[in-house]
């Protein structure tokens, strides 16, 4: 058995080598590169509530170059531990409450119809149209998202999307962040500095504007409760790669495993009362997170095994999401599966850590996937021509190319 995250050929297809884990070895130890992986659904979800042992201030990922005390500087209060952490997020939580992220949902729509009305500006009714499901549609309306809250303009998106898939993409046996990321991470954080200072010279009504300002509809900050500018740029470029990366794999998944699934296609483009179901089953069967790293602060023994304080622990999100002790028929990708075990997936986390902006993701892929249910009769994926986009803890696609028929 061996488990490495930055070994292509396993990234293909990582499931049976989780359920042989999940089985064998549930806490995993790569001697080689001494790192620890947890696979099994009840040890990853007590590892995401288990502040004591398990901690956030060395980084989220096993890159050398991002794992360390200032991981913060890059991934804002994702790598942090509280009070630091419970500080950070009070402080940006306001723009992702339930409420405010609801009354994005006209730009979303507006968003996603841009793009559509594109791709289909010469289709007629029964025409058939292929494009690039990624390049041409699913990577665009996140980053359109993400940039419209954060005010960067339309003019500079396809060079951040561009620099941020740089930066999360992985060269095969290379266990860092490759130059081309690095230098791409650099030019970002220039970049958003940029962007704030610009900020303060002319504040407008984005998120950027309100984190430097804090707006008056929140009390008045007191001492050690405004973000100083070094932790608003490291929120942006946070926001970058977890809001709009995960997001863009996420669309890429649904639809590569729904049309892998021609039965269940037919019934989702038959009933779109089913998307909310095919979005979590998306993100149980398939979640474009698959990894998150801990550092231990104590010893952890499971399973008669003893991980020792100061390791390297990767909590496997995308085993969990198959572990049969939970999911019925765990490695059958099913729209129909019952709620209560839908509910029960990780994918966005669990505990203090969870994802900030996972309201945000499901009402993103619910408008861009009931759109495109509305508006074609019927979808197919080229599965021989696929492209994999591969990164060391983001699970996805650079390309998928699609045919779609025009709905009458």
């Amino acid at each position: 058995m061996n488990f490495d995250p930055y070994d292509n050929p396993l990234q293909d297809d990582p499931y049976p080598v989780y359920r042989e884990m999940r089985q064998e070895r549930p806490l995993y130890h790569n001697a080689e590169h001494d790192f620890w992986v947890l696979t099994r659904h009840a040890d990853v979800s007590a590892a995401f509530r288990t502040d004591r042992a398990y901690s956030n201030a060395m980084g989220v990922t096993l890159d050398k170059s991002a794992w360390g005390p200032h991981a913060s500087s890059v991934m804002s209060f994702l790598a942090t531990d509280p009070p630091e952490q419970t500080r950070l997020r009070k402080l940006v939580s306001r723009s992702f409450t339930p409420r405010r992220v609801a009354e994005l949902e006209p730009q979303i729509q507006r968003i996603t119809d841009h793009y559509l009305d594109r791709l289909l500006a010469e289709a007629a009714p029964g025409d058939r149209t292929s494009f690039d499901w990624i390049g041409d549609f699913a990577a665009k309306v996140p980053m359109d998202v993400i940039s419209e809250m954060l005010g960067v303009p339309e003019a500079d998106r396809v060079e951040v999307r561009r620099l941020a898939d740089l930066l999360v993409q992985r060269e095969d046996g290379l266990r860092d962040v490759p130059p081309a990321g690095l230098e791409a991470g650099l030019t970002l954080m220039e970049y958003y500095r940029e962007h704030v200072a610009e900020r303060h010279r002319r504040p407008t009504a984005d998120l950027t504007s309100a984190l430097i300002a804090q707006p008056s509809d929140m009390a008045p900050p007191s001492e050690g409760e405004r973000m100083t500018d070094n932790e608003v740029v490291a929120f942006l470029f946070l926001m970058v790669v977890a809001g709009n990366e995960t997001t863009t794999k996420l669309l890429g998944n649904a639809v590569y495993q729904l049309t892998a699934n021609p039965e269940q296609r037919d019934q989702v483009f038959a009933d779109p009362a089913l998307i909310p179901a095919w979005i979590e089953e998306t993100l149980r069967f398939d979640t474009s997170t698959q990894l998150l790293a801990r550092h231990l602060v104590e010893d952890v023994t499971l399973h008669g095994v003893t991980a020792p304080a100061g390791s390297q622990v990767l909590l496997a999100l995308g085993s969990a999401g198959r572990d049969d002790a939970v999911f019925t028929a765990p490695d059958t990708f099913d729209v129909t599966r019952p709620k209560e075990e839908l509910s029960r997936h990780l994918s966005f986390g669990g505990g203090r850590h969870y994802c900030l902006g996972a309201n945000l993701a499901r009402l993103e892929a619910n408008v861009v996937l009931r759109e495109v249910v509305r508006r074609f009769r019927t979808i197919e994926v080229d599965h021989d021509r696929c492209v994999r986009f591969y990164s060391a803890n983001v699970r996805g696609f650079g390309y998928l190319p699609v045919t779609a028929e025009v709905r009458g």
